[in-house]
This record gives C-alpha cells, structure tokens and sequence, in this order.
C-alpha cells in the first residue's frame, strides 16, 4: 500500500556529514530517513525555498525538457529498500499516454518539488528504515556504529532542521 508524504524537514549526519531527507506520512505521521548526496541535497533544499537560479539547474532542465515534451509528473513514489538502497519511480503522464521510470529517492523528490507532485513511500520501505525493536547484538560492533547508534537513538524529529542543509 502507498502513502502519501511530504518533506518533514533535513538535516545532515553528523558521522558522515551525508544529509539526510525525512520523509513523513501524511495520515499516521510515520517517518522515513533516506541519506542522499550535497548535490539532490542543494536541489531539493533551493525548490522548498522557492530559489531561482540564472541559469537552469540540472532537475529544472530535466523539468524544462519534460514540458517540451508536453509530459508532466503525476506523482513519485519511494518504492523499495534492498540492501540499505533506497529506489524511486517517477511517473509520467500526457494526453498521449503514461509511463514510468526507476529513479534516485533524491532524484523522484527534487523533481516532484518542481512539478508539484505528490510523493507516496510504499508499506514495505517504511516497514524496512524503522529501527528492529528488541535485537540484543548490533550487527556492526565497531565504536563508529556504537556512537551512530547512540545519536540516532536520541533523535526526534523536533531535532530535524526545516529544510536546511
């Protein structure tokens, strides 16, 4: 099943200084983090503050394209999550027709900004990004993943940044 989300809010990891987009759920307020790189990053950060720059940036070149192509973007959707990748589609839509194509997370949700697009997570990568309650070993012993786990534990998602990154 799909779920309508939007932006909660981004922030970047302190261990990798890799920002990170949280995704929430429209109706039950679930949360999805998803690491993505500086580049997507600025992208989407500069569509939520509506930041226009001279010369087109690479997702509004692709949107420019798009539209030339008499296309929109009916909506995206985060899809799957398989061996901590996340995978997107975005889905494209004409008088002439629709199709669809598998895409970054970053990539769907920069676009989606652009041409106003809903952004829906499927029932399986919520279930997959939401922390295994009761494991009694992390998988990973080393002091990094102690330290990683011990601030993402503290985290809530007041500590999230609104769109800064």
């Amino acid at each position: 099943m799909l779920h309508k989300a939007s932006i909660a809010g981004m922030t970047m990891d302190p261990a990798s200084n890799t920002p990170i987009i949280i995704l929430k759920t429209d109706e039950d307020e679930r949360t999805v983090p998803i690491w993505i790189g500086l580049l997507e990053a600025t992208s989407i950060a500069s569509a939520l503050q509506n930041i226009a720059f001279d010369r087109p940036m690479t997702h509004d070149l692709f949107k420019n394209f798009v539209e030339s192509m008499e296309f929109s973007v009916a909506k995206i959707e985060v899809c799957d999550l398989r061996d901590n990748t996340f995978y997107a589609r975005i889905y494209f839509a004409s008088e002439g027709g629709e199709f669809d194509m598998d895409a970054r997370p970053s990539d769907a949700i920069a676009i989606a900004l652009r041409f106003q697009a809903p952004i829906y997570v499927d029932d399986k990568v919520i279930e997959k990004s939401k922390p295994v309650e009761g494991r009694e070993e992390p998988l990973d012993q080393s002091k990094e993943a102690e330290q990683w786990t011990d601030y993402l534990k503290g985290l809530s998602l007041d500590d999230f940044g609104k769109y800064k990154v």
